[in-house]
């Protein structure tokens, strides 16, 4: 092991210096006159990815198992499977000899045009920070790191090395760095990846309110940040910052300015050595554990279909699956036969081995069914009839048609983002085609992100959501249409009826205003099914929806306690039961709604969530904490998150569409804010505050008086006008009422206002 002191007083600043960046595109500085050893690096989404030779940027990786994309992992809504996700690619790690992964990344889907959305969890931050939490301890409980990516706000592919994404500061708190949080005081990942985009006008690897204030002061974080490769305009800015290694490498200028900025006295050595200090401390925790092996393919690729059937998800079902009478099956869409199981771009794996549906579907049909191919569509975008009408020939000489659609490969992929939602026009043609010969048509879908649907799912009797689904998906697939496995997932992100409808469609991707490319968040906190329940705009499928071959009936909803403090909480229960005839998975969620609060908030947003299987006729009790940041939000006039006395409607739901009960409870909040009051504060905003009424509702209410007995005589002059004139001047900042009423106050307006800020001070 390392002696970090030491090494650090017996390093050459040049060596310090170096040890900043990376000695390649994968692995780090390692200096042999004093014992260290280089740490390697490998992209970790969804698999390993070590390259075959790591002192060059190639594609050609190692094979290793090709897990589902986030998009799949995310609606399993199970932490504890991708904990075991996790400890296997921990272990394929282990035998590849690599010591960090790169991954997950938790940036929040703010559009489904994301290119690199099938990398990433959820439009929910909560979900995506208890999701990332699992399989980050599972990845480190075996010694090696993970690294959570990318901070913050790569929302979208789009120019983004140079793109300054523009984002208030509640909205920042709120929706993009919740993820991040949760992860790291939860899970405490090894290290933190800074993203390539800027965030209001400051590239995120030498951001210093990103990376020391928030990531290092406020939540505790003592591990490294490295950036994202190629990411650092400014090396010497980034370590000054709190960024601690610059990959990839070898960066020699970047050395060099480091040496020339510390002894020039731009940079403090001292902070140079807390960066050399971290990346010293990575290598030890890598050092603990013993590297090489052989990987387990049969076990992971069987994981990995485990994880891939509990992704998927059953978006309509006309009561035509699982698939039990029929004999003749017509299987149409090349996909079928050549899947598309992962996105392009630096998270691609090279796989050990890939089921393919068609060989799935044949080798777990009953004995005697009749099922043959055709191929449906072609990979480019142009209309094909030729392909259709065989596709629609054996749809209708078979019993029951299963149209399996995908994008042209590289369509999601990362670097650039996607520019429809919509399938290709002679996908659409084909499954309406095929419905049209044949109306019990399944609808298998492989895709990284929401597509469009409206045009045909009317005709069709079931859709189900494969996702990049990993390379055991065919498996999954298979297992899913037969009812071997009984679909569980749901939906992580909202399916919206057509791209018009989202919620980022009037600022995205970002303009360039002459000075510099920027992506204004307009639409601030109201992403996702915030967004769709603050404009009531209907959507294909909402956030949190998912069928299953069984139902499940809600019971008994209760809370440990109605009335409590926010530093105490709640605990919410629920009885579910399996109503139907085959043993299922439920996944219950519970959204908060804040009945009155200081600031706008959406209507409701996910708080807790619990997966529980359940026999036939069996009924379990789900329990879910509610906590302090269940009722909070981010108030930036404090800079903190807040609560506020008041009443909150707890709702507890199948989706976020199917609310089945709602418990109304009463917070008190433990804080005494002051509220920061000034002369353009508004009359509503004094009254609103204790002290701000205290002093000021008897001098308004003195002031109103007096001009209402100028203006009115006799039975007119009574509480009522008083009541109306008070009601006018709610609005009115204090400075304009006292100069509105200048002849009816004591002092001058500025003398006034003078002393009701001392007042509210003292």
């Amino acid at each position: 092991m390392i002696d970090i002191p030491a090494t650090i007083r017996n390093l050459a600043l040049e060596e310090k210096a170096a040890l900043c960046t990376g000695s390649c595109p994968w692995a780090t500085f390692k200096i042999d006159r004093l014992d260290v050893p280089s740490m390697i690096l490998a992209d970790g989404p969804h698999g390993v990815r070590k390259c075959l030779d790591i002192k060059a940027n190639t594609s050609q990786s190692l094979p290793a198992t090709c897990f589902p994309t986030a998009s799949c992992l995310a609606a399993t809504w199970d932490p504890e499977l991708l904990y075991t996700m996790g400890q296997a690619m921990a272990e394929e790690a282990i035998a590849q000899r690599v010591d960090l992964l790169l991954g997950p990344g938790v940036n929040m889907k703010r559009s489904p045009l994301g290119g690199r959305n099938f990398e990433y969890f959820s439009e929910d931050p909560f979900l995506a920070g208890e999701l990332a939490t699992g399989i980050i301890n599972g990845i480190q409980s075996k010694g090696v790191g993970a690294t959570i990516k990318h901070f913050a706000a790569n929302s979208q592919e789009f120019k983004r090395y140079i793109l300054s994404a523009e984002i208030d500061e509640r909205t920042l708190r709120e929706i993009y760095l919740p993820a991040f949080e949760t992860a790291i005081r939860k899970a405490k990942p090894w290290a933190v990846m800074s993203a390539y985009n800027k965030l209001n006008g400051v590239p995120c690897s030498q951001h210093p309110e990103l990376l020391t204030r928030i990531l290092r002061y406020e939540w505790k974080f003592d591990g490294l940040v490295v950036s994202d490769w190629g990411a650092v305009p400014d090396l010497v800015r980034a370590i000054g910052a709190g960024l601690d290694l610059e990959m990839q490498g070898p960066q020699p200028v970047d050395v060099y300015g480091l040496v020339e900025a510390v002894r020039a006295g731009r940079l403090d050595e001292t902070v140079l050595d807390q960066a050399v200090s971290r990346i010293l401390t990575a290598i030890n925790r890598s050092l603990e554990t013993p590297k090489g092996g052989v990987i387990n393919v049969t076990r992971h690729h069987e994981l990995a279909g485990r994880i891939a059937s509990e992704g998927m998800v059953l978006l309509k079902n006309d009561g035509i699956l699982p698939l039990k009478k029929y004999e003749r099956i017509a299987v149409i869409g090349r996909s079928a036969k050549e899947p598309y199981f992962q996105g392009g771009g630096a998270s691609y794996v090279n796989p050990t081995k890939v089921s393919t549906p068609w060989e799935e579907l044949r080798q777990q049909a009953p004995a005697g069914t009749e099922l043959t191919y055709a191929e449906g569509y072609s990979l480019d975008r142009k209309c094909c009839n030729i392909f259709a009408e065989e596709a629609v020939a054996n749809a209708k000489s078979a019993e029951l048609a299963i149209v399996f659609v995908a994008p042209p490969p590289l369509t999601e992929a990362e670097g650039y983002d996607r520019t429809s939602i919509d399938l290709s026009r002679h996908q659409v043609d084909l499954i309406r085609s095929v419905a049209a010969a044949r109306p019990e048509t399944v609808v298998v879908l492989n895709n990284g992100s929401p597509i469009a649907m409206n045009e045909w799912i009317g005709d069709v009797a079931a859709v189900l959501e494969g996702w990049m689904m990993g390379q055991a998906g065919g498996k999954a697939i298979a297992d899913i249409l037969y009812g071997r496995v009984n679909p569980s997932g749901k939906l992580a992100e909202t399916f919206p009826i057509r791209l018009a409808d989202t919620p980022a469609y009037l600022n995205w991707p970002g303009v360039n205003n002459m000075e510099t490319d920027v992506a204004t968040y307009g639409e601030g906190i109201f992403i996702g099914y915030r967004y769709y329940d603050a404009r009531e705009v209907p959507v294909l499928f909402p956030f949190g929806h998912g069928l299953s071959y069984t139902t499940f009936a809600y019971s008994n909803p209760r809370a440990s306690a109605t009335r409590f403090k926010d530093t105490e909480g709640t605990e919410i229960s629920v009885d579910v039961t399996n109503t139907g005839s085959v043993a299922g998975k439920e996944i219950v969620q519970v959204y908060v709604h804040d009945r009155k609060s200081g600031l706008i908030r959406p209507y409701k947003e996910l708080k807790g969530f619990a997966k529980v299987e359940l026999r036939p006729g069996e009924t379990k009790t789900v329990t879910i904490p509610l906590e302090y940041r269940s009722f909070a939000y981010y108030h930036p006039s404090y800079q903190r998150w807040i609560t506020e006395d008041g009443d909150f409607d707890i709702l507890i739901g199948a989706s976020s569409a199917d609310i089945r009960h709602r418990i109304r409870v009463t917070l008190q909040s433990s804080l005494k804010l002051c509220h920061i009051l000034d002369p353009y504060s508004t009359v509503r905003e004094w009254l609103e505050d204790s002290k701000g009424r205290a002093i000021l509702e008897p001098i308004l209410k003195k002031i109103i008086e007096q001009r209402c007995a100028a203006m009115i005589t006799g039975e007119h002059k009574d509480e009522a006008i008083v009541k109306s004139m008070m009601n006018n001047v709610l609005d009115m900042p204090i400075f304009m009422v006292f100069n509105y009423f200048e002849g009816y106050i004591p002092a001058v307006p500025e003398q006034m206002i003078h002393y009701l800020i001392s007042k509210i001070n003292e």
